[in-house]
């Protein structure tokens, strides 16, 4: 599930065109908790061009000076993980290029799909779209940012 309410669309090349789309509607409304692969085979435009989620989540902004971004449950073993950021979205990616070809624990190759990035980080491509929160750091400025994984069992 996120805490947000759009996510920008991309082009070929996973560049982002700069428009927010509202996510009702569509395979990227997870406002309400729904399994990631549930629509992940539709044919969405946007689907397609990045072989799956590779999308980034435009959080809905609140006066929490670390809101919960995203929450994720898995019903087999009851693991969540919690993301709360500062930063303005959630870099979304399930492992759409995952090819078998990575191996890991107890020698389980990582097929696609079989993974889940979930990225706090500004609006990609920032700097070439003026209407996006700047990104820009000046000589003598700090950037600082804040971000909780917290993982629990349910």
């Amino acid at each position: 599930m996120f805490n947000a309410d759009r996510f920008l669309p991309v082009v070929t090349g996973l560049i982002t065109t700069g428009e927010l789309r509202p996510v009702k509607g569509t395979p990227f409304d997870f406002t309400r908790p729904m399994a990631i692969g549930a629509r992940l085979d539709s044919d969405d435009e946007q689907l397609v061009l990045g072989r799956g989620y590779d999308h980034y989540m435009v959080l809905n902004q609140n006066s929490d000076p670390l809101p919960l971004g995203a929450r994720v449950y898995e019903p087999t073993t009851g693991r969540v993980m919690e993301v709360y950021t500062d930063l303005p979205g959630i870099k979304f990616y399930p492992g759409n290029y995952l090819r078998g070809t990575n191996v890991g624990k107890r020698g389980i190759a990582y097929e696609h799909h079989s993974g889940l990035v979930l990225e706090t980080q500004y609006y990609p491509d920032s700097p070439n779209k003026a209407h996006f929160p700047s990104t820009v750091l000046r000589p003598g400025q700090t950037y600082s940012s804040h971000t909780i994984y917290k993982f629990s069992v349910r």
